[in-house]
């Protein structure tokens, strides 16, 4: 059975690239409510992951998350809304890369065959 062939973006900025693991690194904190959380369900360390962030929080100039120190319930982290914006529209741009390139994905898979 032949894999169907697939469309992954990466948005180069001035200052940098922002692709699909970083993407997804900020929607597992979004889901989880911590980076270390997020960190270890992608298999990266803590300090792997806080440095994707900072390069994303660089490229953009702007926080995409915000945290707190942990205490009694702990810490934690949140997306701000930059960081939101950006998953949704980094995901629009994929969709519609998708869509547009799909006719050409089909081809490609025919080499595949």
């Amino acid at each position: 059975m032949a894999m169907e062939t697939k469309l992954r973006i990466r948005i180069a900025f001035p200052k940098g690239h922002i692709g699909p693991g970083k993407i997804a690194l900020l929607e597992l904190i979004d889901e989880a409510g911590s980076i270390s959380a997020a960190a270890k369900k992608m298999g990266m360390t803590y300090r792997r992951a806080w440095h994707l962030l900072e390069t994303v929080q660089t490229v953009l100039s702007e926080d995409v998350i915000e945290t707190s120190v942990g205490g009694k319930r702990g810490g934690g982290a949140k997306l701000t809304s930059v960081g939101k914006d950006l998953i949704t529209l980094y995901r629009e741009a994929e969709t519609e890369a998708v869509k547009g390139a799909s006719p050409l994905l089909k081809k490609l898979d025919s080499l595949l065959d």
